[in-house]
């Protein structure tokens, strides 16, 4: 079996097995091929490979100028994709057995304060369907910490307004449910019940955000919406895919949520993802300690 077959065996396991999304399976396939391509200038291929090769790589991937996150990315993708290959008898020994990830610092996500997301959620025109389409998702991304890809994925039978929840299915199929609010509900309501049938203009769509055309929002068209309302009131904050997700999570904790409630609400299958939220509160707490107490 060539590389490019290994590796696409490799990405459908890993779908099968963990329901991976696309992008991180994408991620896992492209360091592959980069490693294969690699070894091919060695007249090498993945199934000959050595521990001293997986050094050489690496230490050219570093004066390539990758970052420590994408180097420890890329070793923990050797270590699964050899584990695969091992438990498949195409190899006789893992060659990543004693390959050392990069260290890295866990950066702090930059969060929004709770005036800026005032601010960001006033900023859609009102005036306009889209306005008020809008705010609806904006209302609902703030209400909920969705990741963005959940967001733009709802469908109207996820939507229970009588009991105020949403029922998420998130990474790796793991459904939960989220409770909105009774702020994000009124907005919803009045987007399903006076905007959206005028952008669908009688077409048929089971997603719950929908775009002038008919078709569901993107994940890529949201956040450039994002950025545009970030700008009108002058945000300068960088925004990422998380940032109203770390906004969320963040005035929860500030507000005195249990760290558990908050792991549950995100969908994080591992309360150690969720801890880093707390370091921002805690930088919270010291800041008002520093203000406020007479030995601060």
């Amino acid at each position: 079996m060539d590389d490019k077959s290994l590796i696409e065996r490799f990405q459908d396991v890993l779908w099968a097995e963990r329901g991976l999304s696309e992008n991180t399976l994408s991620a896992y396939g492209s360091d592959l091929h980069i490693f294969s391509q690699w070894l091919q200038t060695r007249q090498k291929c993945l199934l000959e490979v050595s521990a001293e090769d997986l050094s050489r790589f690496l230490a050219s991937r570093f004066n390539a100028g990758i970052s420590s996150r994408s180097a420890a990315r890329t070793v923990s993708t050797l270590r699964g994709f050899y584990g695969y290959l091992l438990r498949e008898n195409q190899i006789a020994t893992d060659p990543t057995a004693l390959l050392e990830a990069p260290h890295i610092g866990r950066p702090l996500p930059e969060s929004l304060s709770e005036q800026d997301v005032e601010r960001l959620l006033s900023a859609p025109e009102l005036s306009s369907l889209l306005g008020q389409r809008d705010r609806a998702m904006l209302e609902t991304l703030y209400a909920t910490g969705l990741r963005v890809s959940e967001l733009v994925g709802l469908r109207l039978e996820q939507c229970n307004f009588r009991q105020g929840v949403l029922r998420i299915s998130g990474k790796g199929n793991k459904e939960r449910l989220v409770p909105l609010g009774e702020e994000a509900v009124s907005w919803l309501e009045d987007y399903l019940r006076d905007v959206r049938p005028q952008l669908l203009k009688g077409m048929q769509c089971a997603a719950l955000f929908v775009t002038n055309r008919g078709a569901g929002m993107t994940r890529q068209a949201f956040w450039h919406i994002i950025k545009r309302y970030a700008n009108k009131v002058d945000i300068r904050k960088h925004l990422s895919p998380h940032t109203l997700r770390h906004a969320f999570a963040t005035h929860l904790l500030n507000h005195g949520a249990d760290l558990r409630v908050v792991q549950l609400l995100l969908g994080h299958s591992d309360l150690s993802t969720t801890q880093i939220y707390t370091h921002i509160a805690s930088a919270r707490l010291q800041d008002l300690h520093a203000r406020f107490h007479p030995r601060g």
